[in-house]
């Protein structure tokens, strides 16, 4: 199911997931609260009726008392039958208590007491004075088992309030375990579905900067949603198409550059007959109009052996044959190669920096790293210094080279590795370039992994070459 489900349906399933989750804790917190109010309350109405019962008994017991010795005294049934109504409501008063087991004694005590109070004022075979002593004593009796109840009631409130604290304090406790927990599950189930669902969109990032960056080695293949996986197999058919596009092109090149070379071949054999005067002698004028034939022969030949060459290098770049080399004396070497050029110039050329290794194509890094020396001898002044250094640093390796010519113009520094891209700046007496030599230094570099920028300098040039560096390349 949810390989079939699309990226907003997961999106959606996640974010119900997570307020599931919660939404289940606070209805958990919410019944535990409700709960504990109802006992609250509950309590409460207990602890107002057994105060209103102890209450009710000390009143009623001194209105029996009153009433009691009055009728005594007077005899006046009145007063008999108010001690009567105060004793039934004291009863009654009493029953809640004789139903709990916590006052159920005193209580029994307190009815039986009040047994013998009524018995002792309807005894008439005993006098007056007698009577009176007798029922004084057991009202004492009375209000002795008054104030224990009294006593034995607030304990058991004080009691069941701290049972009640202690219980809240339990459920808090729980409840924030919960909550806490629900928290940490709901961050952990967050991250782990973000990072699921992110995996697909960090190579579908990684694919389309590889199809952009023109990789098209590696085949797309994207799993996760469902919307996802139809655009990763988009990505896949448009890396086809465009291998199959660059392959057109490379054709395309090839055959235009040899049907182009074949008869400019012929073109340049017989410009150099005529020049030589094969046909006939030649005016000047004819010698004029022969040497801008040759002229433009050679060039347009140049051209289409750098546009060769630059197809070839885009090409290879792609296709490294790795092995781990001595950067420092990969560039000696190449500077070496060099050494008649730009001993001619009598330039200065030193090479400087650590001593590290990579795992590189030492061929065609040797290419680009000729292109840039080339570059720097053409635009160095005579008797000028290049300067070659090696670092390592931040993950990477880094290559620079600096002369002390001309340098970019400001209106070429977004232009220089386009491809046949030539700047405003040239070189005096020397034929203008062809503008490809960058561009094969930045696909050669591409290939690797790195990159080349231009560093600022004055006066001069200064590239660098970054190339990445893993712990193992150290």
């Amino acid at each position: 199911m949810l390989a079939r489900a699309s990226f907003r349906q997961l999106l959606l399933l996640a974010f119900l997931g997570i307020s599931l989750l919660l939404g289940a804790v606070s209805l958990s917190g919410l019944q535990v609260l409700q709960g504990l109010m109802s006992q609250s309350r509950e309590a409460a109405v207990q602890a107002v009726g057994l105060n209103n019962a102890t209450q009710g008994l000390a009143e009623r017991s001194t209105d029996m008392e009153r009433s009691a010795r009055q009728y005594l005294v007077l005899g006046d049934d009145t007063l008999r039958q108010r001690f009567d109504a105060a004793a039934n409501e004291a009863q009654q008063l009493l029953q809640p208590l004789v139903a709990s087991a916590d006052f159920a004694v005193p209580a029994a005590q307190w009815l039986t007491s009040l047994t013998r109070i009524r018995t002792q004022i309807a005894d008439h075979r005993i006098g007056v004075s007698a009577r009176e002593q007798s029922v004084a004593e057991e009202f004492r009796t009375l209000e002795g088992l008054t104030r224990t109840l009294r006593a034995q009631v607030e304990d058991v409130i004080a009691d069941r309030n701290r049972a009640l604290q202690d219980a809240l304090e339990d459920r808090r406790s729980l409840l924030t375990q919960q909550v806490l927990a629900a928290i940490v599950l709901a961050a952990l189930a967050a991250f782990g579905f973000g990072l699921w669902l992110t995996r697909p969109l960090r190579r579908l990032q990684g694919a389309i900067v590889a199809l952009g960056e023109n990789q098209l080695d590696a085949p797309v293949a994207i799993s996760g949603p469902a919307d996802l996986r139809r655009l990763g197999e988009q990505l896949e058919w448009l890396r086809l198409r465009l291998t199959e596009l660059d392959s057109d092109k490379a054709r395309f090149l090839r055959h235009i550059s040899h049907e182009l070379k074949t008869p400019l071949a012929a073109l340049r054999e017989g410009v150099s007959l005529l020049q030589e005067g094969v046909g006939g002698p030649l005016s000047d004028d004819q010698r004029e109009i022969m040497s801008i034939l040759v002229q433009n022969t050679s060039q347009l030949q140049r051209q289409i052996e750098d546009l060769l060459s630059f197809n070839a290098a885009a090409f290879d770049a792609r296709r490294l044959q790795r092995r781990r080399t001595d950067v420092p004396t990969l560039v000696r070497q190449v500077v070496e190669s060099q050494r008649l050029q730009w001993q001619a110039r009598q330039l200065d050329v030193q090479v400087a920096g650590v001593s590290v290794s990579l795992p590189l194509d030492p061929v065609k890094l040797s290419t680009a790293l000729g292109n840039l020396m080339s570059n720097a001898i053409r635009f160095s002044p005579t008797g000028g210094a290049i300067r070659w250094r090696v670092d390592a640093g931040d993950g990477e390796v880094r290559i620079r080279i600096s002369d002390a010519g001309p340098g970019i113009a400001p209106a070429d520094l977004g232009r220089i590795f386009e491809p046949f891209y030539r700047g405003a700046v040239q070189p005096e007496a020397l034929p203008r370039g062809s503008g490809v030599g960058l561009s094969i230094v930045q696909e050669i570099v591409a290939g690797h992994g790195g990159r080349i920028t231009l560093e600022p300098q004055t006066p001069g040039a200064c590239f660098c070459i970054h190339l990445p560096l893993r712990a193992s390349d150290a």
